[in-house]
């Protein structure tokens, strides 16, 4: 992780405590930056590599990353609610995040997540104003994934056997959303987490 001071603690959720992990860049933040991780029934948490990865671009990028588990998930209680208690805990999360830092409470949040949690995030985003989103790998086909905002970055692995890219394509095309594919990879982006560091980071400052 770029230098930073990092956090674990639990918080008061929707569905009971919720998990939270944020790090701070050591200058001045520019914003703050929520990332949600993939799906908790198979296993997805706020430790998730590409979750991790997310979190390391941001604060390289000058932002509080905020990641927290889902209900159900860690030390998160609750059980599983196909994403509309969990659109709840990512908000919980996110109000922490602003309370916690009043020089970025104004801003409107970057929202990031992977899988599961881009669905989530889309969620979200229909409830407050954005800066900008990432989503990688989303979870278009299995859950019903909302339209985004024209300059968010979407990745996604030519070769993701969880959520195949023809099912992102088909989610982006109406929307006329570029969808940047890594050629030979999987969900999990095994061995291209630099490179997505990379692209994110290029993006970013476009």
């Amino acid at each position: 992780m770029t230098p930073s001071t990092t956090r674990r603690l639990v918080i008061d959720g929707p569905a009971g405590p919720l998990e939270i992990v944020y790090n701070v860049p050591q200058a001045a933040p520019r914003g703050l930056a929520l990332v949600a991780h993939p799906l908790p029934t198979h296993g997805g948490t706020l430790d998730n590599k590409v979750v991790q990865t997310l979190a390391k671009t941001f604060v390289a990028l000058g932002y509080v990353a905020l990641r927290f588990n889902f209900r159900g998930a860690g030390r998160s209680e609750g059980s599983f609610d196909e994403g509309a208690g969990e659109t709840e805990d990512a908000l919980a999360a996110l109000a922490f995040g602003r309370r916690e830092y009043a020089a970025v409470e104004a801003k409107p949040p970057v929202l990031a997540g992977f899988s599961f949690g881009s669905y989530v995030q889309t969620r979200v985003a229909r409830t407050l104003e954005v800066e900008r989103m990432v989503l990688v790998g989303p979870a278009a086909g299995r859950f019903p994934v909302e339209h985004v905002p024209a300059d968010t970055v979407v990745v996604h692995g030519e070769e993701d056997n969880v959520v195949p890219l023809a099912d992102v394509l088909t989610w982006a095309r109406p929307q006329h959303l570029p969808v940047i594919v890594f050629p030979g990879c999987g969900h999990f982006f095994h061995g291209r987490l630099a490179q997505l560091q990379r692209v994110v980071t290029g993006m970013w400052r476009r």
